[in-house]
């Protein structure tokens, strides 16, 4: 599903260059839930941001489920994000004067229509918000934003979403509805890579990726996939 090759990201400063990322090498399979943690500074949301096509790199090579995002033109990048890839944020980025339908049906694909309707309606409804459809953000808790977030995201099907920080937001039971919803796209066949700095979020992961200064210092992947029902919440 995920290939990156030697990856490097630099950003420009009046200091000097930062080299946010240095040489990252990364595969995650179809079908994987990949966690990625580290400190603050670490790399990690510009490590999503490159998978999801946000952003270039400034050298090596980033394949998505076989597509090759570094020889691609930001056109050309925008447009394969929307066909394949979700996006999950910690501010939701919703737009207060749409309501809630709207601003699910704002992902959908050109010339989907009515269909995309139909189909925004159908995961709200699944996401225990078909009595918020008419609601604008501003009217909604925050769990309930991030639910329409999510909503959002997955609405053209794609199969990788990406998470950055999700439930950093969020109070204990929301976010835990929020990973569910997380999980359960998981269960269904599909890939995610979250960002996060909370401990009890990667009982949810079949993988943790530690970052330390832009590098991969930790890749472990066994004994993660059952949520510890003890788990202690940061």
């Amino acid at each position: 599903m995920l290939r990156l090759e030697q990856v490097e990201k630099t950003y420009p400063s009046p200091a000097g260059p930062v080299r946010a990322l240095a040489g990252i090498d990364l595969e995650v399979p179809r079908g994987q839930f990949a966690i990625v943690r580290g400190p603050s500074g670490s790399g990690k949301t510009t490590l999503l941001n490159l998978i999801g096509g946000l952003a270039a790199p400034t050298a090596g090579r980033i394949q998505v489920a076989g597509e090759d995002l570094a020889a691609m033109s930001p056109s050309q990048r925008a447009a394969f994000r929307a066909r394949s890839i979700g996006f999950v944020f910690q501010t939701f980025h919703l737009l207060p004067y749409l309501d809630v339908l709207e601003n699910v049906v704002l992902a959908a694909l050109p010339g989907q229509g009515a269909a995309a309707r139909e189909r925004a309606r159908q995961l709200l409804a699944r996401f225990g918000l078909d009595h918020r459809q008419t609601h604008r953000p501003g009217e909604l808790s925050t769990g309930e934003c991030q639910r329409v977030a999510i909503a959002r995201a997955l609405l053209n099907q794609p199969s990788l979403l990406l998470a950055d920080e999700p439930t950093g937001n969020l109070d204990v039971n929301s976010a835990t509805a929020i990973l569910d919803l997380i999980a359960q796209y998981h269960k269904d066949g599909g890939t995610v890579v979250l960002v996060t700095h909370q401990d009890w979020v990667t009982s949810y992961g079949d993988r943790v990726i530690v970052l330390q200064g832009g590098r991969i210092t930790e890749d472990r992947g066994s004994g993660l996939v059952e949520r510890a029902a003890t788990a202690t919440m940061e």
